[in-house]
């Protein structure tokens, strides 16, 4: 779930919203319920005996979990980046040249 929100959502956030500030934040919020919906999920189906997202041991801490959350979140704050410069390079960027065509 989050890694779909990251390929969709970061770039256009990025490029569109004009204060870069409020893009992070808009993507913060939006990343903070999917973790939320999905570590709730994930852990609905560890109550259930599902041991694919977090081992059996409810003392262990599932350091792998956190590493790839982590390096989601990153890259969508990348992609947030990504969109504002290319937003500010293009608009930076002259048009092309008119052509003259009467001569």
């Amino acid at each position: 779930m989050e890694l779909i929100l990251m390929v969709l959502l970061p770039l256009p956030l990025g490029y569109l919203v004009r204060n870069r500030t409020a893009a992070y934040l808009t993507y913060v919020g939006v990343h903070s319920f999917a973790f939320t919906f999905q570590t709730m999920t994930l852990t609905r189906a560890w109550v259930g005996g599902e041991t694919r997202a977090f081992a059996k041991d409810p003392d262990s801490v599932p350091w792998s979990y956190a590493a790839v959350n982590v390096a989601i979140y990153a890259a969508g704050l990348g992609l947030v980046t990504l969109g504002a410069w290319l937003r500010s390079r293009r608009a930076s960027t002259p048009g092309p040249k008119p052509v003259d065509i009467s001569g």
